[in-house]
């Protein structure tokens, strides 16, 4: 309490409209900046679960595949004819099927 005391003693006598232009710009930035990226977090979240044997991806540094097999916390990727790699979940960026309705 004490130091509302003094934020509205140094904004003087518009102390209450300082303070709602402060709970304002935590609004907007709420809404347009922190509300979205939690948003597409869930998306992206969704997505790497729900990733599955046969499907085309696309990982973070560009390889495309084709998922051969899902662990718990990587896949193994077929990236051409008897090539197989094993990438963490996380790298994987999108799915080539998305990609394409875009």
């Amino acid at each position: 309490m004490n130091l509302l005391n003094v934020l509205l003693q140094a904004a003087g006598g518009s102390g209450m409209s300082s303070i709602l232009m402060l709970v304002l710009i935590i609004v907007i930035f709420y809404f347009f900046m922190i509300r979205p990226q939690q948003k597409r977090q869930k998306e992206e979240k969704k997505f790497r679960e729900s990733l599955t044997k046969g499907q085309k991806v696309v990982t973070i540094g560009g390889l495309h595949g084709k998922i051969a097999e899902v662990k718990e916390t990587t896949v193994l990727m077929e990236v051409a004819n008897d090539v197989k790699i094993e990438v963490e979940k996380t790298a994987i960026a999108m799915s080539v099927v998305a990609e394409q309705k875009k």
